[in-house]
């Protein structure tokens, strides 16, 4: 399984040979260290963790710096597991860095992110909601959910699309095709949106 970490900066577009024209989200990666590898006679289970990102050693705990001190000082560490039913050793050794390279266009991969959190919100913004009439009289019930049903004695339903928190939570976008990835400059563009604003860590998975 193809991993890597990286930042989200920017949308674009992309325009192929024969004129097809793609829209693309840019991401910031770079190389990350394997920090950690684990193993089924040890740990039960195969796995690795890398470390991404920079980061001053006072910001960091010291379980963590020492930890991680052998590799280096990282924003961001993340284990990776192989994915579920998936038998087939990682291949991974301690110290290992993993880099853009990885990928190559043309590439389908699943992107996960947190997307952006937007507080509370009623039902016209968080659901789709159509309101009320804007005519015959009404006057403040244009943006409001209506009625949830009767006969429920006086309870809501879990479930009932109402107002809330809207956001903030983990989106994963499958699919997605890897458009560019420049060892040189660690980017990697990939086609369509990806969840998040800008400078949120995003999970590449191919």
């Amino acid at each position: 399984m193809k991993f890597i970490l990286a930042k989200k900066l920017h949308m674009t577009q992309l325009f192929t040979e024969n004129g097809k024209v793609f829209p693309a989200t840019v991401l910031q990666s770079g190389p990350m260290t394997v920090t950690q590898v684990k193993g089924k006679e040890k740990d039960g289970y195969e796995s690795y963790q890398v470390g991404f990102g920079a980061r001053r050693a006072k910001n960091v705990s010291k379980p963590v710096l020492g930890h991680t001190k052998a590799h280096g000082v990282f924003a961001h560490l993340k284990e990776v597991r192989a994915p579920h039913g998936d038998t087939a050793p990682h291949g991974k050794s301690l110290g290992e860095k993993i880099e853009v390279s990885t990928f190559v266009p043309g590439d389908k991969v699943a992107v996960s992110a947190i997307s952006k959190a937007k507080g509370f919100q009623g039902v016209v913004k968080r659901h789709g909601f159509g309101g009320g009439p804007r005519s015959h009289g009404q006057k403040h019930s244009e943006r409001e959910p209506g009625s949830i049903g009767g006969g429920l004695r006086n309870k809501v339903p879990k479930g009932m699309r109402m107002a809330g928190r809207m956001g903030g939570e983990r989106i994963t976008v499958k699919n997605l095709i890897v458009l560019q990835a420049d060892p040189v400059s660690n980017i990697i563009v990939v086609s369509g949106a990806v969840p998040g604003r800008r400078g949120t860590l995003v999970e590449i998975k191919g």
